[in-house]
């Protein structure tokens, strides 16, 4: 394999693309009280935040395609790689905004090393050299150790090396666990870490954020990261983001025919009880049979596109987009409707369109053998969802003050750089509600298994 000369060689650029939908305050509220925050989704200390997570949970993410794609040869490998050299330019980037240019060259350089040691332990597994392989993870342990020591210097000793050597432990053995069980074809567990390691990064990223603003506080406004709503907008952007993620990456399996289709769209579709049951607790039985019936119907328009793609139907392939043309609007017309307007129509309409159509660039860039146009629609459809997370966190908010207004707190979250997010229930409640979007991602794989079996 030719993992480490493409993770080295390729250009490293990037640009974050995060469109947002226009949240409309139709009653006027306010959401704070004396003595209390404001209910805000987006704040300077907020918004920092959103950008960590969207960096560390796409290279958890990037990561783990990487992996599997070096292990089985396939000729997307250095594209998606490519794409991970550019988050790790990103991260660094974002890293010396806050430290100066020579503290984000020195992140950079410890960060990179762990991506070229789990890139070791790839290619010795491919070559059966299991000594390699113990090596790689001694190096791997290593590293830990030295980049826990930079961030607990970084931040003055706010982030203490300790927790952040245990924090950084969990996301090497989650990655690790996810490319084993995939090799050894255990799929469900694969995609059950990758899952979990994609949201450990989301605790990573509010406990880095909270030391930076805490730090800093001039900067970002003596806000505080760690809000209901900022946990809010969080949750929801986990959510969507992995969808976007899952769904790009089964739609890549589903057209190959990859062993793992079936767990990769397992992985999406446990998300669909889920979905029906949010809805029901927000706007109860009618409400979520109504949205399950929307919800459904785009399944198969986005089957239909895949087939009509593996049959090389053009026509087959303007229907199902047509499909999901009317699916959009009937869909956008549900979440104005359920938000009372703070959601317009006219925009959920736009959004979606965007959805819709960064996931297809990405397949027929897939299919069409121009993989770094791929992966950068994929990467694009990953940052699109934060934009999602932030208007419909910002609408839920609204909607429901009283359930997002909080003290201030003083000490550092309890995040554990890695642990479970310690959301109020309430905050979690809603967030479920926000997976009625993120359906708008996942639909268009559950059903893909029919393509395969066609």
């Amino acid at each position: 394999m030719k993992m480490k000369k493409a993770l080295l060689a390729v250009p490293l650029s990037v640009s974050l693309l995060i469109p947002t939908f226009t949240v409309a305050n139709a009653h006027g509220h306010e959401s704070h009280s004396k003595g209390h925050m404001s209910a805000e989704v987006s704040n300077p200390a907020i918004d920092l935040r959103a950008s960590l997570d969207t960096l560390l949970s796409e290279h958890a993410f990037l990561a783990v395609v990487a992996m599997q794609k070096g292990i089985d040869g396939k000729e997307d490998f250095e594209a998606a790689a490519g794409q991970l050299n550019q988050n790790t330019e990103a991260l660094s980037k974002a890293v010396g905004s806050v430290y100066g240019e020579e503290a984000g060259n020195q992140f950079k350089e410890i960060w990179s090393s762990h991506i070229g040691y789990f890139v070791d332990y790839v290619t010795a597994t491919a070559e059966n050299n299991e000594e390699g392989r113990k090596q790689a993870l001694a190096e791997l342990d290593k590293y830990r150790v030295t980049q826990a020591d930079f961030l607990d210097k970084a931040t003055e000793g706010r982030l203490k090396a300790k927790d952040l050597e245990e924090g950084l432990k969990v996301h090497i053995d989650q990655l690790i666990w996810a490319f084993e069980s995939y090799r050894t074809g255990d799929y469900d567990k694969a995609y059950d870490n990758i899952s979990e390691a994609m949201h450990h990064m989301f605790m990573t990223g509010k406990g880095l954020s909270w030391a930076i603003t805490d730090q800093f506080p001039d900067k970002f406004e003596n806000k505080s990261v760690d809000t209901p709503a900022a946990d809010l907008r969080a949750d929801l952007n986990s959510v969507f983001s992995a969808h976007a993620a899952l769904a790009a990456l089964t739609m890549q399996k589903g057209i190959d025919g990859a062993k793992d289709f079936e767990a990769a769209a397992a992985e999406l579709n446990e998300n669909t009880d889920d979905i029906t049951a949010a809805v029901e607790s927000v706007y109860g039985a009618e409400g979520a049979a109504q949205f399950k019936e929307i919800w459904s119907s785009h399944i198969g328009y986005f089957v239909d596109y895949v087939t009509a793609t593996a049959e090389k139907n053009e026509e087959g392939k303007k229907q199902a987009i047509a499909e999901l043309d009317e699916y959009r609007m009937e869909q956008a017309k549900f979440l104005d409707t359920a938000t009372e307007g703070r959601l317009k129509a006219a925009d959920l309409e736009e959004g979606l369109k965007v959805h819709i159509d960064q996931l297809l660039a990405a397949f027929n860039s897939y299919t069409g053998k121009d993989y770094p146009a791929a992966y950068k629609n994929i990467s694009e459809a990953y940052a699109h969802m934060f934009g999602v997370g932030q208007s419909l966190s910002g609408a839920i908010v609204d909607q429901f003050p009283d359930k997002f207004a909080g003290q201030k707190p003083s000490d550092m979250p309890k995040t554990g750089m890695g642990g479970m997010s310690q959301s109020t229930n309430d905050a979690i409640l809603w967030s479920l509600f926000g997976l009625i979007l993120a359906s708008a991602t996942t639909a268009m794989i559950l059903r893909k298994k029919a393509t395969n079996n066609s």
